[in-house]
């Protein structure tokens, strides 16, 4: 497999990022998926597609929005394959992604949806030290609970090569976390059953060992990574840890449970987006 990390040829990458930032920021503004920035980025070269990530984020930033957490992604062998790279990949979780406490998951913020069911961690400690290893991150870690991650990309019909997703913030959209605060000497990640539920029927399930084979060393890919980036994990952030079983198409008005094991339970009913039915739903 080429390495995804070796540069490719782009005549000027400042351009291509500020090109790919503006196609991604318009698509989340208008409301109306774009072509793939691949074309401006390359297919394999990440630290490019990390750089349009950085440039998006740092615009959100800029008009407001407060960093919260991250997301890890491409944490299933299968998905790995599908877009073709050995390794995760991680996204910036934003204070306006996460709607735990509203009624309804708003529908209309989101373009083509899927949910996941995830352990989410709250750190209560910093992962800055240069001797990161497992015993450290699992130190660090505050609390788990369970978690639903509403993936969404601004990639018209999901036609996403590694460059794609990464810029797009690793195709985040939104978040609900559930309410019960788990400590780790509870429970064991690699352990827990997941079963999703969508109106009610199943949908999806998994366990822990389908997240790198065990969420708390996708927890320590992700503190290592994001030190390289030179912006490490901090306390008081959440960490969506990744799937633990296969995503979800969640249309408006349909209501997801998940279930983990030692976690309990998280729910979320999507918003009509009908205008009609949204005046009615309020």
């Amino acid at each position: 497999m080429t390495d995804v990390w070796e540069p490719t040829v782009v005549a000027n990458r400042e351009t291509a990022v500020a090109e790919a930032a503006v196609r991604l920021t318009r698509a989340a503004h208008d409301h109306k998926p774009c072509a793939p920035v691949r074309d401006l980025l390359g297919a394999t070269d990440i630290s490019l597609a990390y750089a349009v990530q950085q440039r998006v984020i740092s615009d959100r930033i800029a008009t407001g929005a407060r960093v919260v957490g991250r997301k890890i992604g491409l944490t299933s062998e299968s998905v790995q394959r599908q877009v073709g790279v050995d390794r995760p990949d991680f996204g910036v979780l934003l204070d306006d992604m996460d709607v735990t406490g509203l009624p309804a998951v708003p529908s209309e913020r989101l373009l083509q949806p899927k949910v996941e069911a995830e352990i989410a961690f709250v750190l209560a400690a910093d992962l800055d030290d240069d001797d990161l290893d497992l015993e450290r991150v699992r130190a660090a870690v505050g609390h788990a609970v369970a978690a639903l991650e509403i993936v969404d990309s601004r990639v018209a019909d999901w036609d996403i090569a590694i460059t794609d997703t990464v810029a797009d913030n690793a195709s985040s959209g939104l978040f609900v976390l559930g309410r019960q605060r788990v400590g780790l000497g509870e429970f064991t990640p690699r352990d827990v059953t997941m079963r999703l539920y969508a109106d009610g029927e199943l949908a999806s399930e998994g366990d822990g060992a389908a997240c790198l084979g065990d969420p708390l060393a996708a927890l320590l890919w992700l503190a290592r990574t994001a030190r390289e980036f030179g912006d490490p994990l901090r306390a008081g952030q959440v960490v969506l840890s990744g799937a633990l079983g296969p995503l979800v198409p969640t249309p408006p008005g349909i209501t997801v449970r998940a279930e983990l094991s030692g976690l309990g339970s998280v729910t979320a009913t999507f918003s009509p987006k009908d205008p009609e039915e949204l005046k009615e739903h309020g």
